[in-house]
């Protein structure tokens, strides 16, 4: 399987990948935990069907030391015990943000709120700029079909 478009030989798409991985360090260098980041960005792909950043962020939150019991509990995540309070906001945060056409009204202020009992004003600009992020790359990804699988950690830093 070949994607239809080589998003990173392409000059404009090549143009367009190094502005967003340039906004996505603002995000990587903030206090919002390293773990969480992760978690968001593996949610919103399983919710959104993009294999290739699926097996990008699952791998490389393993070799961040992220236990397997977490990651493949990420998409149950209500129903296990192994997150956090915090971590169930932003998941919470994260999957109204990536559902917007599913949901009247958007994201909710009860999920706000308690995304903010848990995280400061800058950490929720993070959370809210990597849910933007993640949820970008995954429609580049689906759109063009990306394959999944040959991801190695560091492969592209």
């Amino acid at each position: 399987m070949e994607a239809r478009l080589n998003l990173f030989a392409n000059p404009v798409a090549g143009k367009f990948m190094r502005y967003i991985n340039s906004a996505g360090k603002a995000v990587s260098d903030s206090t919002l935990p390293a773990a969480t980041q992760e978690l968001v960005k593996i949610r919103a792909s399983q919710i959104n069907g993009c294999g290739f950043c699926t097996d990008m962020h699952t791998k490389d939150a393993a070799h961040a030391g992220e236990t397997a019991q977490r990651l493949h509990l990420v998409a149950a995540w209500r129903e296990a015990k192994v997150f956090t309070d915090a971590e169930r906001a932003a998941l919470e945060l994260t999957e109204q943000g990536t559902r917007i056409a599913d949901a009247a009204g958007g994201v909710t202020d009860e999920a706000w709120a308690d995304a903010a009992k848990h995280y400061d004003e800058d950490q929720l600009a993070a959370l809210v700029s990597l849910i933007a992020l993640i949820n970008a790359y995954n429609r580049l990804n689906v759109v063009v079909q990306q394959p999944a699988g040959d991801y190695e950690p560091g492969m592209f830093g």
